[in-house]
Formats: C-alpha cells, structure tokens, sequence
C-alpha cells in the first residue's frame, strides 16, 4: 500500500554548456564512428563546460530557475544538497559555493559523491529531512563537469559523458503529491569496476599519478553493463514492490541516462511501455548525478510530465551504488 507523502517537487531547473561535442568530433580524436556510438549507446553528442566554468556555475544556474519557477527566494532554503563526483575542489563542499552564488545565507549545504546515483541518494536524504521536520525548502541538485575527468584518448570512455547541473526543490507535500516510495543500495565489493584512483588519500596528487593518468574516470565497461542492467532492474522492482504498483500504473520512467539498451530493459522489466520512457541520451550523453533531473525538467518543460502522474525514476553508478523513486508530480 502506498504511504501518504510527506515531501514533494515543487518545482526543477538544469542548466547544460552550449558548446557541443559531437560523434562526428570524437571521429577525429579517437578510433570510433558515429555508427558505432549509436548502436551501442544511443549518444550523438555531449554538452562540453569551456574553460572557467566551474560545477557549482552550472549547479547555482539550476538551482536559481527551479526557485523562479516556486517563486521561492534564496534565502527561504532550509538545505542544499548537492550530488556530484566533480565538483569544484576537493573541500570545501561544492554546495557552499553554490549557497554563496544563490544568496542562500540561511540554508546548511553539503555534497554527497554517490556517482551516477547521486541525484537519488540526495532526494532520499531531503525527503528524511522534510518528513522529521527539519527543513521546508529543500533545494536537491545533480551537477557535473565530467569533461575535466575523462580521458580523450581512451575510446571506451571518452564517448560516454557530458556536463550539466538538473535540480529540484522540494517542500512539505500537500498530501497528494510527492515521494511516494524511495530505495537505495551499494555493493562496495565492486568498487574497483568504476572509479577515478587518483587525487584521494589512496594516490594524492603527484607528477606520477598525473603522468599515469590516475585523475581519469577507468571503467570496466562490460562488466559495469552487466551490473547496471541487473541493478537497474531490481531497483525498479523494489520501488514498484515498495509502493504497491505495478508498472501499469506508472506515466513515465526517467532512468540515468547511461545507455539506451540499459534504459531500454529496465523498462522491459518492470513492464513499462516503450512510448512512457523518457529518453534525451543523445543530446547529452552520460552526465552522471545531473542525468535525472535534467531529464525530469526536460519531461515536464515539454508536457511529457504532468500533474497527477506517478514517475519512476532509477539510477545506477560507481560504487557500485544503485536507487529509485516514485514521485506523484
């Protein structure tokens, strides 16, 4: 049985770069087609940050379109929460930087790093916090500039990601809109199949973890496809089993944006139709945290998304670290 919902989005921004890197450009760099890249991904091109655009530019322009849209100023923000695996330094949290671009003087911010999960994992956390009463306004953000951590002359990962920033402000639901079930899951035995080794405490910046390459996302990428597709569908199933629907009853699935054949049998899984998945992986490719909630104020923006319906949303990442939620809009 469904429980009343105690959080709900009021409201969503993104903000992508206008720069554009397309199959066509990769062709040049690397030895790849843009056949090939379709075929396997569904990606045609990328948002590209240029030089001096930081994680939270992108994160603040998000976040200061959704409190446009709720008519809701900065200074109302109880909490920020920013989700991201690139932010601007190692400390302090990215969501400070972003609290001082808004003005948010009153609210408390912190980052969390659950990779391409992220977005999940700080909607989970704010849904806590407004549910406990602890907070009204809630700003969630998913922002990344991936472009800074990928290597372009490894063609297996440098055709995935792309850089953007998608947030969602929540507030105290009104009884019959919002979260209506969350989960959330990690296996940390996996996390060597998708990891960036360098800069931590494990190999601190140096002359040889650069020379090596270590700041660069690795990827074992057949083995995170066969992970991601199970997890996928599990957290699904798990959201579907914890709100007591089915996949009938859901108007639109949003998954990360990672793969189209990931998206494409996760649906299949929890028996959703084709025509309800809402895919943009060829505009944006991989943008991690961000892919989410970009997508969701994409779907609602162009009416794909309306008021009474129910969203699955479903998400997996480095950690490995997998979740889901279903949102009555």
């Amino acid at each position: 049985m469904q429980n009343t919902p105690e959080a709900m989005i009021v409201s969503t921004g993104h903000a992508v770069p206008d720069k554009k890197l397309t199959n066509s450009d990769l062709e040049k760099m690397v030895n790849t087609s843009d056949q090939w890249i379709v075929e396997r991904t569904g990606m045609r091109e990328r948002r590209i940050a240029e030089a001096g655009t930081l994680t939270s530019d992108l994160a603040a322009e998000a976040a200061k379109k959704a409190l446009e849209k709720a008519n809701v100023s900065p200074k109302e923000l109880d909490v920020i929460i920013l989700a991201t695996i690139s932010g601007d330094m190692q400390f302090p949290a990215t969501a400070c930087f972003v609290q001082q671009k808004l003005g948010a003087e009153n609210a408390a911010a912190f980052d969390i790093s659950a990779a391409c999960s992220g977005f999940i994992y700080a909607l989970k956390i704010a849904n806590g916090l407004i549910s406990s009463g602890d907070a009204k306004n809630v700003m969630v953000i998913g922002a990344e500039i991936l472009s800074r951590f990928t290597d372009y002359t490894d063609r297996n990962t440098c055709i995935l990601f792309g850089d953007g920033a998608g947030a969602a402000l929540l507030q105290p639901s009104d009884g019959t809109r919002g979260l209506l079930g969350t989960y959330w899951k990690s296996n940390g035995n996996l996390t060597h199949l998708l990891l960036a080794p360098g800069s931590g405490s494990a190999h601190p910046p140096s002359h040889e973890t650069v020379d090596a390459g270590l700041h660069y996302l690795k990827m074992a990428g057949r083995e995170v496809f066969k992970h991601a597709v199970n997890s996928m569908a599990n957290a699904a199933l798990s959201a579907l089993e914890i709100t007591g629907l089915s996949g009938a009853d859901i108007d639109l699935l949003i998954s990360h944006q990672a793969n189209d054949r990931i998206i494409r049998a996760t649906a299949q899984k929890a028996k959703i139709q084709p025509e309800k998945v809402f895919v943009n992986i060829e505009k944006y490719g991989n943008t991690s945290s961000a892919s989410i909630p970009i997508a969701m104020d994409e779907a609602i923006t162009s009416g794909k998304l309306k008021t009474g319906d129910k969203c699955l949303i479903v998400a997996f990442g480095g950690g490995l670290t997998w979740g889901s939620a279903i949102i009555q809009f």
